[in-house]
């Protein structure tokens, strides 16, 4: 038969169990709790604060630049060549991307992607990637590769500038319905012979030839034209306003005079 002193610590030690087990779950939930709150308001912070503007791009010294003038600022590259930033960043509405006709090379995006999924959001804002920088939506739509065109929007009659350092190889008609609405400028790059930079929806300056040699930030080679009237504009979702901008597309020199 066992004493009374051996059952009473076999009590004592079952009954510490107990309050060692009672513990441990305690500290359990109160983990999961915290790491809910943590990211709850990780969540709360990421769809809550409002996205950084295009313009938090701007240089420090901005404001000593000429009026309407861009500062030289990549916003997509094609293999090793930079596309420049073609308008003044204050006129920057947004930068939009999607896909253009067979045949556009895909651009890889220079910032970060405003409308992008959960998980790459809440890694941006732990890793204090969403605080500044060159921003763009990914917008849908077209036949290319997603990334084939890009949209730099502005308000019409916004002053455009050549996006890269080239020659002037073709100025035509961009045509909507049959109609004539706006121009298509191509321009061979001096350091990527091989590809043509088009500029696209704009009004062509009228000292622009065939043949004209153009310079990033320097060399004006056009106007935003308004087509908000005759064209569907995906920039108007995303900005809340008409949607004007100009298309900027990168193909192989050999197919450029095809389309």
């Amino acid at each position: 038969m066992a004493s009374p002193r051996a059952y009473s610590g076999r009590v004592r030690e079952r009954g510490s169990r107990v309050r060692r087990r009672r513990r441990a779950r305690a500290w359990r939930i109160g983990i999961v709790l915290l790491a809910t709150a943590v990211l709850v308001a990780l969540l709360l912070a990421a769809f809550n604060s409002p996205s950084p503007s295009f313009q938090a791009a701007l240089p420090d010294d901005a404001g000593l630049l000429p009026t309407g003038r861009p500062a030289l600022l990549d916003i997509a590259h094609q293999g090793d060549l930079a596309i420049q930033l073609p308008v003044a960043q204050q006129s920057v509405t947004a930068l939009g991307y999607h896909g253009a006709a067979p045949g556009a090379l895909p651009l890889d995006p220079v910032g970060r992607q405003v409308n992008q999924g959960v998980l790459a959001r809440l890694f941006n804002r732990l890793t204090g990637n969403a605080a500044t920088g060159v921003t763009y939506h990914r917008l849908g739509g077209g036949s290319g590769p997603d990334t084939s065109a890009l949209d730099v929007g502005a308000p019409a009659g916004t002053v455009v500038y050549a996006p890269v350092d080239g020659t002037v190889v073709s100025i035509r008609d961009y045509v909507i319905d049959g109609r004539p609405r706006a121009q298509r400028i191509d321009i061979v790059p001096n350091d990527s012979p091989s590809v043509v930079v088009s500029v696209v929806r704009l009004r062509a300056d009228p000292a622009l030839t065939v043949g004209s040699p153009v310079q990033a930030q320097t060399s004006k080679i056009g106007v935003v034209v308004n087509l908000s009237g005759v064209e569907k504009q995906a920039l108007a979702a995303v900005t809340g306003e008409a949607g004007n901008h100009v298309t900027i597309q990168v193909r192989p020199a050999a197919t450029i005079g095809l389309r």
